[in-house]
């Protein structure tokens, strides 16, 4: 094999694959990243056997072959070369990669691509296709309220759940749920069966990471595995196993009385009365009076803060305690300029709902 490319173009490759790697297991190959040549690109592949990144880069290509090269190595060799300059790899049959840049040489001792696991095929799948913008957007505004507890591991990833023209995305670690709905174009046959798949935090990371780069995304599901085609960027995952909760009974119904106020100000408010917390006393309290909201903490070892808001509410005064990690969660990620927040009661859940399907309900917590 001999390739020739520019470093930027390699670089970004190889980062989109390498963090896929692990030194961590006791199969040395899977340290590794595999590069085959294919027609006028190099592939570059990388797996943790629970998710598998493909990345196409363009090439010119000398000699075809393939060889799987030490990922840590391999990219911090690349990124050390020097900018703006061509970089040619080159393989020969037992397994050493030469890597070559202006004066710079360096060599490299690689394990054969037949060591390297196969990733799983889905021939004869039907897709369902979504905007990369929309799906990196869903996927923003759910994926920080997923559980990373191992003794709930049905938690531990998103559900999606596709419809022959929806997509719904919901994560929750049991103290609060996000619900996103997006348009999509699938087959006919999902009018009559749609599917519900949980993927895992894992892979949501990394789609994260990566989409946004171009116009759609073609997912694709077998029984346990699940395909995101970005185009240049291929994704394939693990699928958790289990039944998620049925989330949609823990949605209070939609409240009479709302407190309408402005997204960044709320947030920048409960971001400085979460500098008074602290790990034996973590809520704020939040105050509702008509048209007026005070935001406050009282931490007897560290101080207190208020701060009062404007807003247009005509319910009952209440006083209500929340984790503000979880507020700002959704704060943050709201591209709203105003929201309406609904509360019953200083025990029950508070609702974000928008226009567009999202939904959010958040836990109170007890202020001590």
């Amino acid at each position: 094999m001999k390739v020739r490319c520019s470093k930027e173009i390699l670089l970004n490759g190889v980062q989109v694959v390498y963090t896929t790697t692990t030194l961590k297991s006791t199969l040395p190959i899977l340290s590794n990243i595999l590069l085959e040549t294919k027609k006028d690109t190099i592939r570059l592949t990388a797996t943790d056997l629970d998710i598998g990144i493909i990345n196409d880069v363009a090439v010119k290509i000398e000699m075809e072959g393939a060889v799987t090269i030490p990922a840590k190595r391999f990219f911090d060799i690349i990124k050390e070369t020097p900018q703006d300059k061509e970089i040619i790899i080159s393989a020969k049959k037992n397994n050493i990669v030469n890597i070559e840049c202006e004066n710079l040489f360096f060599k490299l001792i690689g394990l054969p691509k037949e060591e390297f696991p196969k990733l799983p095929e889905f021939k004869d799948k039907d897709s369902v296709v979504i905007p990369q913008q929309l799906l990196k957007k869903m996927l923003t505004m759910t994926s920080f309220a997923m559980s990373y507890d191992q003794t709930r591991y049905v938690l531990n990833g998103s559900l999606f759940m596709i419809g022959p023209k929806t997509l719904k995305v919901a994560a929750t670690d049991g103290r609060r749920l996000a619900v996103a709905e997006g348009a999509v174009q699938a087959p006919k046959e999902f009018e009559k069966a749609p599917k519900n798949v949980i993927i895992p935090a894992k892979a949501v990371s990394e789609l994260l990471r990566t989409l946004g780069g171009g116009d759609n995304v073609k997912m694709t599901f077998s029984e346990n595995q699940a395909l995101f085609n970005l185009g240049q960027t291929t994704i394939i995952s693990r699928l958790v196993e289990g039944e998620f909760p049925k989330y949609e009974q823990v949605i209070p119904k939609e409240a009479k009385d709302k407190l309408k106020v402005s997204s960044g100000k709320l947030f920048l408010a409960v971001k400085r009365a979460s500098i008074l917390t602290n790990q034996e006393s973590q809520a704020i309290k939040l105050e509702l009076f008509k048209d007026r909201l005070v935001v406050s903490k009282v931490t007897p070892e560290l101080g207190e803060s208020r701060e009062e808001l404007p807003v247009e509410y005509g319910g009952p005064g209440l006083v209500i305690g929340f984790n503000p990690n979880y507020l700002l969660d959704a704060l943050k990620n709201l591209d709203k300029p105003d929201i309406a927040i609904e509360f019953s009661s200083p025990e029950k859940p508070a609702v974000i709902r928008t226009e567009d399907g999202y939904v959010y309900v958040v836990l109170p917590m007890q202020i001590t």
